[in-house]
């Protein structure tokens, strides 16, 4: 996959997503057409991103759903299915926790850690274990290698500590720097700063 696009790669999850969904519904087949209405992309976009991955699919037969399944598995990786841990069960982590259920999605968040655990795991959005952050080491999942940082404060610590214990990749949700440990990579989600180039280019649309 080392010639296939960023922008191709980052569309490779929204079809994994839907055909499990079409899949678990029941669904065999699909056609690119049909596929196009389900996520949103023309279905030229995805017949030319499927053909990427190898010639499978016939026109006006479409494509089998278990087979384009089980080609997003092998070429993103068996362990695609990460799983995941979520540090720092405030507003924002509860609403991470139940985006969607996580249903259908590459990826699951198994556990969670907090500095109250005892007051985050009585909550009813909180449908996983939450631990103290003192037992990261000791309740991490083997293998885990991407955690979602949703804390206030101390995260340089937090990062180091899961740089240790084997974490490659940090979805960051905080507003604080901190220096990545090399070996490791971050997206960061920053709404407001996307809420704040959304305005901008609605502006310059109205000009």
């Amino acid at each position: 996959m080392t010639n296939i696009s960023k922008a191709t790669l980052q569309r490779y999850p929204i079809y994994l997503k839907a055909l499990r969904k079409l899949s678990a519904d029941g669904t065999k087949r699909v056609l690119s057409s049909e596929l196009s209405e389900y996520v949103n992309i023309k279905s030229t976009t995805i017949r030319r991103d499927f053909s990427l991955m190898g010639q499978f699919g016939k026109q006006g037969y479409g494509y089998d759903v278990d087979e384009l399944i089980n080609i997003f598995a092998r070429e993103l990786g068996e362990d695609y299915d990460e799983k995941m841990i979520l540090i720092g069960v405030g507003r924002l982590g509860t609403a991470i926790l139940n985006y969607n259920n996580w249903d259908y999605v590459a990826g699951e968040i198994v556990c969670a850690f907090d500095l109250q655990p005892e007051k985050r795991s009585h909550e009813p959005k909180v449908n996983v274990p939450v631990y103290h952050i003192d037992q990261l080491k000791e309740k991490i999942p083997p293998g885990c290698e991407i955690a979602i940082l949703c804390i206030p404060s101390g995260a340089q610590e937090i990062v180091d500590q899961l740089h240790e214990l084997g974490v490659k990749g940090i979805v960051n949700f905080t507003r604080e720097h901190f220096v990545l440990p090399e070996g490791m990579i971050k997206k960061d989600v920053d709404v407001v700063s996307t809420i704040q180039e959304l305005v901008f280019e609605v502006n310059s649309i109205n000009k």
